[in-house]
């Protein structure tokens, strides 16, 4: 297949799977556009999912309370900011040009705030910019995670693209391949074992008939590319790794190769055909064991870990079916709301046990990354009440009936209870990021430090970085810096601190 009828064929998989190129708005008469675009409702273009319209960058934040002077360091976070949309109908919330909002603390003041779309050629060609070098194949505005490598920031994307590279002022230096070693798709859910110097990712592509879990060793180079195989091309958004394994979770949201050609914005669907498991496999390449569970939508991992014969898995779920694509909507549809699961992998006898730790609407779970891949006992998520609305609304356009609260959420998984931080009507929060006191200090507790999150502030129309001590979890907030603008709803963020 050629680079061009690749490209065209796979134009409309950037959002889940970042395998396009340019996505283009659909070319209608001015006076039809105004008058069918009134008549609908797109809720991830509205509301707190609103896409802000410029850059800007601000000094000397106001900051209600004190900022504790360990923080040094910068809190990003990603997520879709479309620019340039013309046509409503011609957007999927997930297929928005990254944008990394961006927060630098400095003894004990918050020195700046500035927001910067990732520039990709498609970006660059909007704002008027030139682009550096070569386009790089399946460019896209990497828009999901953002992370801290090895001295590097990575803005990063599922399926397809490149990481981005981006400077300590959120300036984009190019894409990264790893030391010229990256062949093939990354993911945006990478997983960094600290204690054995590590990045792992799984990776999927629409044309593969396999995923990949690739091993980046201590040098920032690829060391290992083990090729599962896979039926159907299933989209696997994350993944989880223990000390010993990495599980893979296969679920029926498939290619869909006819949605492609016909240039859907989003050619993945819920496949009834395709049986939902999990599969195991030892972190040092191998055989993979899979395991039947019933179907589910799996969202994001919190943390895994061994225990004894059975591999423990704690993630966030949405019950089957799950759209995707949506359903007449801009962006996702869900048939319930997400909820905390735990899955355990009895490699012993053979089964998975799924237990519902936390019924509650929530989404975006952290734990304290120190802990990555090893036993946990707290972890992180975030309820905000206009993502529920945005992903039950309805194919006519209706809202749900019931109503949602935004708040943090604190899981204590050793006791199995929940503290909870509740935030204002439309006060909606973003993924909550832990950040120990003292990186340096082996003995301190689990939860010995801070719960940082981007929350809208209603009364001044713009974000507040809320800084919550985390063994303080439901009193006040440590600090809130008040940002100069608004931070939609988005994806994933890192704090990096200063080295």
């Amino acid at each position: 297949m050629t680079e061009h009828t690749r490209r065209s064929v796979l134009r409309g998989a950037a959002g889940i799977a970042a395998a396009g190129a340019l996505v283009g708005t659909t070319s209608l008469p001015a006076v039809a556009r105004s008058r069918e675009v009134t008549d609908r409702h797109f809720p991830f273009l509205e509301g707190a999912f609103t896409p802000v319209t410029e850059e800007l960058t601000a000094y000397d934040l106001p900051v209600t309370g004190r900022i504790p002077r360990e923080l040094n360091g910068r809190f990003l976070r990603n997520g879709p900011n479309v620019l340039g949309l013309e046509d409503p109908r011609a957007h999927h919330w997930m297929l928005g040009d990254g944008m990394v909002h961006g927060v630098r603390l400095r003894d004990g003041r918050a020195e700046w705030y500035r927001n910067r779309w990732v520039r990709s050629s498609q970006v660059a060609k909007k704002l008027g910019e030139p682009y550096p070098g070569p386009i790089p194949p399946d460019d896209f505005p990497c828009n999901t995670h953002v992370i801290p490598y090895r001295g590097r920031i990575l803005a990063l994307q599922e399926s397809g693209p490149l990481p981005y590279e981006l400077d300590g002022e959120l300036n984009t230096v190019g894409t990264y391949d790893f030391r010229g070693t990256m062949e093939g798709a990354f993911t945006a859910h990478t997983k960094y074992d600290a204690a054995a110097g590590e990045l792992h990712a799984v990776a999927y592509y629409p044309t593969w008939d396999h995923v990949r879990h690739v091993v980046v060793d201590p040098s920032g180079r690829v060391a290992r590319t083990t090729r599962i195989p896979v039926p159907d091309a299933p989209m696997m958004h994350d993944f989880a790794l223990t000390e010993n394994h990495v599980v893979v979770f296969d679920i029926p949201v498939t290619f869909d190769p006819a949605g492609a050609e016909r240039g859907d914005p989003v050619p993945y669907v819920w496949n009834r055909e395709h049986p939902a498991r999990v599969g195991v496999m030892p972190r040092t390449g191998g055989a993979v064991r899979w395991f039947e569970v019933a179907p589910v939508f799996y969202s994001h991992t919190l943390n895994a870990y061994d225990e004894g014969s059975s591999v423990v898995v704690d993630v966030t779920t949405y019950p089957a079916p799950f759209y995707t694509a949506g359903r007449g909507t801009d962006g996702p549809s869900a048939t319930g709301t997400g909820r905390l699961e735990r899955w355990t992998v009895d490699l012993r006898h053979g089964h998975v046990r799924q237990r519902t730790l936390d019924d509650r609407p929530q989404e975006f779970p952290r734990v304290n990354e120190a802990l990555i891949s090893r036993r946990h006992r707290y972890g992180y998520s975030a309820a905000a009440a206009d993502m529920s609305v945005a992903y039950l609304t309805t194919p006519d356009g209706s809202p749900p009936h019931r109503a949602f609260s935004n708040a943090l959420i604190k899981h204590d998984l050793l006791r199995g209870t929940t503290q909870v931080h509740r935030l204002p009507k439309d006060a909606a929060a973003g993924e909550a990021v832990f950040v120990p006191r003292d990186p340096a200090d082996t003995r301190a507790a689990e939860d010995d430090g801070y719960a940082i999150a981007y929350v809208h502030n209603p009364d001044r129309g713009a974000a507040d970085l809320v800084i919550l001590a985390a063994q303080d979890f439901t009193g006040e907030p440590v600090a809130r810096v008040h940002l100069p603008g608004r931070v939609p709803l988005g994806f994933h963020g890192s704090w990096i601190p200063d080295a």
